[in-house]
């Protein structure tokens, strides 16, 4: 996309690399690629905001002592929504850079300090060879179903989150086109490809690592909070670490900004979109699709958010009480 709209002069539309391809019809179907990746990128980001807003709740009960709750949740996502739109309003330059930056090293003190007082040797180790794991097992994972017995992890892990971050794909494309004119392929590719995957294996070491090692050796009870409310569950491990009230706080900080960046940039490339490929979209447009974006969040979280389950006959812990699965 950054090559297309750079160096041929396309515009910022997911239509602008289709068009280049050598097939015909693939050619005329590139007005419904760009409302394909509008509807994608609303959903995709507001079914984050959801979550994010699941997850920041979590946080707040766990410092301040607020309710865990569908209306509790709403109203962040309301807070978030003014955040996001005044950060997008206030343009690329600014709010949005400004914001990320400051998310980035806010994320990167709160791993620290996770490796430092948590099993940092055991961190280590499971860096190696889950690393390891990994590099060996990538293809035979990414294709594993398990068609001869009943195991709800494929689908509620695997598939889930492969269409959730295939919505966000266009979003992402447009967003990281928009914001590296002037860099070479060679320097795109390391910022955008290599530099995250490392970034995403330390950040799944440092936090997973350290969870797993207080279930199994410390007895943390980690999975009981992840039965109960999965968002709850970074912060119980907090709470079995030094100064896990501090980093329960500035956790809910992180959350809550990388939910305001990624809400700005997206409002920012639906602005884009929907308007033909403006570079800039005007305020209103951006203003528009932040409280649809906000609107739509919200409908999810009083449906039923991420998944009401449905007790089966032979689920007698969803028998006993509603619960979230």
């Amino acid at each position: 996309m950054a090559f297309f709209q750079f160096r041929r002069g396309g515009s910022a539309l997911v239509s602008t690399a289709t068009e280049a391809l050598p097939w015909r019809i693939v050619q005329r179907a590139s007005p419904l690629f760009n409302v394909l990746a509008v509807v994608a990128t609303a959903f995709g980001v507001a079914a984050s905001l959801g979550m994010g807003a699941s997850q920041i709740n979590s946080g707040l009960n766990a410092v301040f002592g607020v309710p865990i709750g569908p209306w509790s949740q709403v109203a962040i996502i309301a807070v978030t929504t003014v955040l996001f739109i005044g950060s997008a309003l206030s343009g690329v330059e600014r709010g949005v850079k400004w914001l990320s930056t400051f998310n980035l090293v806010l994320a990167g003190l709160l791993a620290l300090a996770v490796l430092l007082l948590g099993p940092t040797i055991a961190v280590f180790d499971t860096f190696t060879t889950t690393l390891g794991a990994y590099l060996s097992e990538l293809v035979r994972m990414s294709l594993r179903m398990t068609p001869f017995r009943d195991n709800s992890r494929v689908g509620d892990w695997t598939i889930f989150y492969w269409a959730w971050w295939i919505s966000w794909s266009p979003f992402v494309c447009l967003f990281i086109a928009r914001v590296s004119r002037g860099r070479t392929i060679r320097a795109f590719l390391l910022g955008t490809v290599l530099a995250p995957t490392l970034v995403g294996f330390a950040w799944f070491s440092v936090f997973g690592g350290t969870a797993l090692h207080l279930e199994i050796f410390d007895a943390a009870a980690l999975t009981e909070a992840v039965e109960a409310d999965v968002s709850t569950t970074i912060f119980r491990m907090f709470d079995a670490l030094p100064f896990g009230g501090v980093m329960s706080v500035v956790a809910t900080v992180v959350v809550l900004v990388f939910f305001v960046t990624s809400g700005d940039s997206a409002t920012l490339v639906l602005g884009m979109m929907s308007t033909g490929g403006t570079p800039d979209p005007s305020a209103r447009v951006k203003l528009v699709w932040g409280v649809l974006v906000a609107a739509i969040a919200t409908s999810l979280m009083l449906a039923g958010g991420i998944r009401r389950c449905r007790p089966p006959p032979s689920c007698s812990r969803c028998r006993s009480r509603a619960s979230w699965c």
